[in-house]
Formats: C-alpha cells, structure tokens, sequence
C-alpha cells in the first residue's frame, strides 16, 4: 500500500517530536534539500541532531496550524520550553514517500532566549 504525502508528513511529525531519530533520517531523501535561517550551516545531520535537542529538551512541540498539498506540507509548530514559547515554520516538499525538502523558519529571537545553544556544535 503506498503511503500519501499527509501519511509522510503525519509520520515526520510524529518521528521528529518522539525523538525517533532513526525514521527521521529515513524519511529524508538522500539529496533532500535542507534550509532554515539559523546561524548555522544545515545538512541532514545537523537538521536530526537539532530536531533531537528540540524533542529532548522541550516540554512539549505541537503543531499548531497547517496546510497540506498533494506534494508537502506547511506546518507551523509552537515549541514550548521551560521558560517559554518559540514558533518554527516548516515547509516540506515530498516526493516517492520520501522529504525531499525541508525549510525551517524559526522565530531566533525567542529560539537564542528560551532554546540557548540549540544550533550551536
């Protein structure tokens, strides 16, 4: 049975906020186009690794909004951490079952103040 982009998103969503690092890296394809508008260079690796510390370390993500297509996903998360609330944008692009583009837009103001040394190695 072949799975549509909204099982695909329904199912990145779940990985990435249960801290299930392994079917997040499987559902990105291996040339899958990764973006944000932190202060740090994004590959696959540092996309999961900050995902991760994302999962850990706040209290709760929810997705607050989204929009869904044929071919992706918008998806507005509110990410709440001990001492307050950071909104990210994401933007995915899925093709064959796989991501094969990622666009993240956080709020880096609340992300440096309530997320400290989230995208930092």
């Amino acid at each position: 049975m072949r799975e549509s982009a909204m099982d695909v998103v329904t199912f990145w969503t779940k990985s990435w906020t249960s801290d299930d690092r392994v079917a997040t890296r499987q559902l990105l394809a291996p040339d899958a186009e990764i973006e944000w508008n932190l202060d740090a260079p994004v590959d696959e690796e540092e996309l999961v690794r900050t995902l991760h510390k994302i999962a850990v370390f706040a209290d709760t993500v929810t997705v607050v909004e989204q929009a869904r297509a044929d071919d992706g996903a918008a998806l507005l998360y509110d990410l709440v951490a001990p001492f307050g609330t950071v909104r990210m944008v994401e933007f995915l692009g899925i093709e064959g079952n796989r991501i094969t583009e990622v666009r993240q837009v956080y709020d880096v103001t609340a992300t440096d103040r309530f997320f400290p040394g989230l995208y930092e190695q």
